[in-house]
């Protein structure tokens, strides 16, 4: 009987391998049972795995792992082959945190807040560069696993390095000697069946190790996954929670694109020391590669005379219009080439719609067409250079509907039809010649408030003429919204490029349509005056492109859902690259899913 036992429990386990050999071969991505055996996958040294990935083999092309120390054998692998990757990458990284205070109507509502845009270096260790001058600065002493501390003052800061060290569990030492792997479940992110599995830092594994979960993907055993912290802060130091996503944006790899850190407790007699939500983005990893490529590909020489008039010298007006279009091309060239500025693409469409629109109705007449583009930053800005609009992802994300968005469009449109024309400096490409991250010590696009008084008046006329008459009461209810918030939100508010909207915690763009609008009721579920951030643009980190989400609106069942211009989780929908469809996955907050377009109803 005895033997029968053991014979019974060595062909169990050898059907449990073939099983997980057979799971990790599939193509298709079909529901399959979790391995019986959920012990530590790595409590012990084990042997070299004879499936390890040659130095530069794709995981894809090796033998598949028959075990759950060769499948963790392959996640630290292709984990450290990831760093070696991205060594070579310096993509734009931008957290903006909200700090957080209970409201007995809505809950946590941030009460300050915070951003921070710099450009990551994944060379040696992970550095950062800042675009912002002025604000806080890295501590070159400190230790650059730390994400916050309490300074001398005992005031809480916030170190902008910390929250770009969340895109790695553990950057230089992800191995058996320092972590032990527990296998937990497999689990479905969007398309992409999953390998769950905690880890936990050995004893001796020292300070600063990851402790939380990971998903691997089952065809490469990527992490697509983190969620966790980091374990044993020194004294006043302070190690955020984070959940961490990658997209797989090219063959082979999945690339860090989203962190949401949140601190805090509000339930009934809790006392924090802190608590904020923060979300970082990442983006521009294949920026300095494309221009480097591009550089030769459009020199063109052609010895074409032409004799028309058009070809002769022009005439006073005509030159200073042709200066004017230099100057515009330069910004814009120079904007996409920071990353700051989206390729042009089919939001810019819809942008340049509701423009059209706008100036159709009123009979204006420019000499040269108007063009939108898309600012890939969060703070809610917009300006104008040449005939130019240039709106950011941020400001778009929180607007409700259409008329709103007609309105932010009009007032950008007023200024170039009242010939408020800026940046003409710019036709000098010297002043082109700066660092990225000199950016907004560069270039400003700011008026006086003569002129930002008479683009407001121009707007409010031409809106008044305009197919968007009879919305702008969702207008007025945004910039009411807008106003009740904007004491709390004054990094949001930070214009860098153009004027601010707000001055001194009051709304001055467009204020007068908010005297006709209907009251602001927060308890009325059906009236939306504002959205969360993230709600209708994505953002694609490997080539900067940006679309409209395309989500299923999800129903408001209380005030506390509506969470205008605030700070949410990420969740999104993972698949595989494939080269013939946009690679980029659905960035929908977890708890707001706004309509696609900005004229669908304003749901979440």
């Amino acid at each position: 009987m005895r033997k029968a036992t053991s014979e019974f429990t060595l062909s169990n386990s050898w059907m449990i391998l073939a099983l997980l050999a057979l799971a990790t071969t599939a193509v298709a991505q079909q529901p399959a049972p979790a391995p019986q055996n959920s012990s530590t996958a790595a409590t012990t040294q084990s042997q070299p795995d004879q499936s390890q990935p040659a130095q530069g083999q794709s995981g894809s092309n090796m033998t598949p792992p028959t075990t759950m120390d060769q499948v963790v054998d392959r996640v630290i692998w292709r984990e450290k082959e990831l760093i070696k990757f991205l060594s070579r990458r310096t993509p734009i990284v931008e957290t903006y945190l909200q700090d957080l205070a209970q409201d007995p109507q809505l809950g946590p509502v941030p009460q300050d807040d915070h951003y921070f845009l710099g450009r990551m270096d994944f060379s040696d260790s992970i550095d950062r560069s800042d675009f912002l001058e002025g604000k806080e600065k890295k501590d070159e002493g400190m230790e650059k696993r730390l994400l916050g501390g309490l300074t001398k003052k005992f005031k809480f800061q916030y170190q902008p390095l910390g929250f770009s060290w969340m895109v790695f569990a553990d950057r230089s030492d992800f191995d058996r000697q320092h972590y032990d792997f527990h296998y937990a479940r497999r689990e479905f992110l969007g398309d992409i069946r999953c390998l769950v599995f905690d880890l936990t830092p050995k004893k001796d594994a020292g300070r600063g190790r990851f402790l939380g979960r990971i998903w691997v993907e089952d065809q490469d055993f990527n992490i697509v996954r983190l969620n966790g912290t980091y374990s044993r802060p020194h004294r006043n130091d302070y190690y955020f929670h984070m959940d961490s996503w990658r997209l797989n944006l090219m063959p082979g790899f999945w690339i860090p694109a989203y962190i949401y850190s949140e601190e805090g407790d509000f339930t009934a007699g809790a006392k924090n020391k802190i608590a904020f939500k923060a979300q970082t983005r990442m983006w521009g990893y294949n920026l300095k590669a494309a221009m480097a490529s591009d550089e030769l590909t459009n020199i063109r020489v052609d010895s074409v005379k032409d004799e028309t008039a058009s070809a002769q010298d022009a005439t006073p007006l005509a030159a200073e219009r042709e200066w004017q279009q230099q100057a515009e091309d330069n910004v814009v060239e120079r904007l996409e080439r920071a990353g700051l500025l989206a390729p042009a693409g089919d939001v810019d469409k819809i942008l340049q719609t509701v423009v059209n629109n706008i100036v159709i109705t009123n009979n204006i007449d420019l000499p040269r067409p108007v063009r939108t583009r898309v600012l890939t930053t969060s703070p809610l800005e917009t300006f104008s250079v040449g005939n130019t609009i240039v709106v950011s992802r941020g400001l778009i994300d929180v607007l409700p509907d259409e008329g709103s968005l007609a309105m932010v469009l009009s007032h950008e449109l007023a200024h170039i039809v009242l010939g408020h024309n800026l940046g003409s400096q710019y036709a000098f490409n010297d002043r082109m010649l700066f660092s990225d991250e000199g950016t907004y010590q560069n270039l400003g696009f700011k008026h006086i408030p003569e002129e930002e008084a008479a683009a407001d008046k121009k707007a409010v006329e031409m809106l008044k003429n305009s197919p968007y008459a009879q919305k702008l009461d969702s207008a007025g209810l945004f910039i009411k919204a807008l106003q009740k918030r904007a004491p709390q939100l004054s990094a949001l508010l930070q214009a860098h490029l153009g004027n601010n909207i707000t001055e001194n915690g009051t709304v001055t763009r467009m204020a007068a349509l908010a005297t006709s609008a209907p009251a602001l009721d927060w308890n009325k579920l059906d009236q939306i005056a504002a959205l969360p951030l993230g709600g209708r643009v994505k953002l694609n980190p490997w080539d900067d492109s940006v679309e409209m989400v395309k989500s299923q609106p999800v129903a408001i069942t209380s005030a506390r859902d509506k969470m205008p211009f605030e700070v949410t989780p990420f969740y999104p929908r993972l698949s595989r690259y494939n080269a013939a469809t946009t690679p980029a996955a659905s960035t929908t907050a977890a708890a707001t899913t706004p309509a696609a377009t900005p004229d669908a109803a304003p749901n979440q």
